[in-house]
């Protein structure tokens, strides 16, 4: 669903699916640096993108899964 613009979804597993990955749009965002130096430009721009992981938890372990 990323490629249509969607910034955030869960995706529903379907039988006999185990496990299903949401993957969606990458947005750029400002992100402070940790240690700028002198003189330097204390943000930088990053591509981020959320990602969620349905799984079925009578085939895998929650814990696995996380």
């Amino acid at each position: 669903m990323g490629m249509f613009g969607v910034s955030n979804f869960s995706a529903i597993i379907n039988p006999p699916q185990a496990c299903i990955l949401a993957v969606s749009s990458a947005e750029k965002r400002v992100i402070p640096k940790e240690n700028p130096k002198e003189g330097e430009d204390p943000y930088t721009v990053a591509s981020l993108m959320n990602v969620t992981l349905s799984s079925d938890h009578r085939v895998v372990d929650g814990a696995v899964a996380a």
